[in-house]
């Protein structure tokens, strides 16, 4: 079951970027930063799931570690939009990591113990991965305003020292 349940996690946080990647590269810097504030918060809300129900230390350190600094830099991007007058804008690449977060949180709270640290462990290496791909890859090339754009860099540094930490989980709990 842990098997399967990773690998499910796994294929929906690719599934969701990477089927999205073409119409993401059309998007306004704004609804650039609509989806990299969406995918923060998804995984804060992943984070919290696992201090509820991990009772692993390496599994809780890295959960406040998503929360510290997801919502840092959550914060500078809003601090940011609001430098520019803008707002994030909405749009269905946000509301489908949102309908997909949604699938996948509810499979992660039915696991306990060595199951949920392994599926969670899988899943956060899986975002990270995929998230990182479409920012490095799709959304830096084409925003068009250098703050956006150094943010949205600043902010890739970090998640992907978060990838390399969910990589060194994966492969301890396995």
């Amino acid at each position: 079951m842990n098997k399967l349940l990773s690998a499910l996690v796994a294929t929906i946080a690719l599934t969701t970027t990477q089927a999205s990647a073409q119409e993401v590269a059309d998007m306004s810097d704004l609804e650039f930063a609509h989806i990299a504030y969406t995918a923060d918060n998804i995984d804060i809300r992943y984070a919290h799931l696992a201090l509820a129900l991990s009772e692993d230390p390496k599994i809780h350190e890295f959960a406040n570690t998503m929360i510290r600094d997801h919502t840092a830099v959550n914060a500078a991007a809003l601090e940011l939009l609001d430098e520019l007058g803008a707002s994030a804008q909405d749009n269905a690449v946000s509301q489908t990591l949102n309908t997909n977060a949604e699938e996948i949180i509810n499979k992660l709270s039915e696991l306990r113990g060595a199951e949920f640290d392994a599926a969670y462990a899988a899943n956060e290496l899986a975002y990270h991965q995929a998230v990182n791909e479409l920012v490095e890859t799709t959304m830096i090339p084409n925003i068009d305003n250098a703050e956006v754009k150094a943010l949205f860099q600043q902010g890739l540094e970090i998640f992907k020292a978060h990838e390399g930490h969910a990589e060194g989980m994966v492969a301890s709990l396995n």
